[in-house]
């Protein structure tokens, strides 16, 4: 694949720019007062960055995964946080409602997701069931014509903010993927987290008290929740993973500059060493971790994508920023563990890496059992 295209490379561009009039300029108030910029998010929608891989018949720009990872890397290197709540509507919601729900849906909900006038949230994890989603206990009832949905949902990015639920409940003994609004009779939000990292980035609770949903409600089959929470699984793992390839490379930007500029006993500081190792680790590690995703990305375009390799291009990318972002901290000193500077931003959103969206030990488990089926099978290790 050929990431050089002009209309990648144009879309870059335009993302950068974008991110640096109208991201940059808040990434420390969002931070600091857990702002969320509703109104730059909106304006997302009208630049065509949130329907990134929805075709243009339902208010998309149609440019795919590649598209949707570009943004998500240009909007980490600025804001973590907003490439959260942007990978979490584009993405997990906006991209998973289109794929599986059916035309009237689409028609429905998609357009309005597209260009920012409503916001959306992917509602699976719940108090009692994180890394085990499939334990989940919220529940649809099928009552004549319509399910009646009970239960809760936590730790859901964008909930405080969010119009449009895709929602998943237990079905008997089954699974099945709901649409759910939050002007539902039924729905009530509960608080909005203060989380250590990623701030900026609205995280709350949500809570459906007998609601009562049509069956035109129903994304997919009915009891095929499942399938749809599988079937995705890879795709988010590669498009959340550029988030902290591009936090790893802005935090390796300003260790660079700083080490240039900062002088200690008459030299440069990039003139030691030890300075000259960690510049050398962190860029050999952001590089590996930028290939690892890319090659990741290509998989998922052709549709030949594999569990190893989405969860390896998140773990990594994760583990990478968390670790370049604190070696930044460390070459800048003081100044890097001071707020005014925003390094240490940087160290406190990478830590989110590692635990949402599947944590790393879930990760190292679904990679390395992965591996070991594939090599009974004959495949070996590519």
């Amino acid at each position: 694949m050929n990431f050089d295209q002009d209309i990648f490379s144009e879309l870059r561009k335009n993302v950068r720019d974008f991110v640096a009039q109208k991201v940059e300029p808040l990434a420390l108030k969002m931070d600091r007062e857990d702002y969320f910029p509703e109104d730059v998010f909106k304006e997302m929608g009208r630049m065509g960055y949130l329907g990134i891989t929805i075709p243009e018949e339902y208010g998309g720009t149609g440019l795919g995964y590649i598209g949707q990872a570009i943004i998500e890397e240009e909007l980490g290197y600025s804001s973590p946080s907003l490439a959260l709540s942007y990978g979490a509507h584009s993405n997990l919601t906006l991209d998973n409602l289109f794929r599986n729900g059916d035309r009237m849906q689409r028609e429905r909900f998609v357009p309005d997701l597209c260009n920012g006038n409503k916001i959306g949230s992917l509602g699976l994890t719940e108090p009692s069931s994180g890394s085990d989603a499939l334990a989940m206990k919220s529940s649809a009832t099928l009552s004549g014509e319509y399910y009646i949905l009970n239960g809760s949902k936590t730790y859901i990015t964008n909930a405080p903010y969010s119009d449009i639920f895709l929602v998943y409940a237990r079905t008997g003994d089954a699974y099945t993927a709901f649409i759910v609004l939050s002007d539902d009779e039924g729905f009530s939000r509960g608080k909005k987290f203060d989380k250590m990292g990623m701030r900026g980035s609205p995280t709350g609770e949500i809570f459906f008290d007998n609601i009562k949903l049509n069956r035109d409600r129903v994304v997919g089959e009915e009891n095929g929740g499942k399938n749809i929470i599988l079937g995705g699984l890879n795709s988010e793992r590669v498009i959340l993973s550029f988030i902290f390839v591009g936090l790893a490379k802005r935090a390796l930007t300003e260790a660079t500059q700083y080490s240039i500029d900062r002088k200690q006993f008459g030299e440069p500081l990039h003139r030691f060493e030890m300075i000259q190792d960690k510049l050398a680790m962190m860029y050999t590690e952001y590089r590996a971790s930028k290939l690892l995703a890319y090659d990741a990305l290509s998989s998922v375009e052709n549709n030949n994508m594999d569990l190893k390799s989405a969860a390896s291009s998140i773990l990594y990318s994760a583990i990478v920023a968390e670790r370049v972002s604190r070696e930044a901290i460390q070459i800048m000193g003081g100044n890097g563990y001071m707020k005014d500077t925003g390094v240490e931003r940087f160290l406190r959103d990478a830590i989110l890496g590692q635990i949402g969206a599947g944590t790393t030990e879930i990760r190292k488990k679904l990679i390395a059992s992965s591996l070991i089926k594939d090599f009974r099978k004959g495949r070996g290790i590519e």
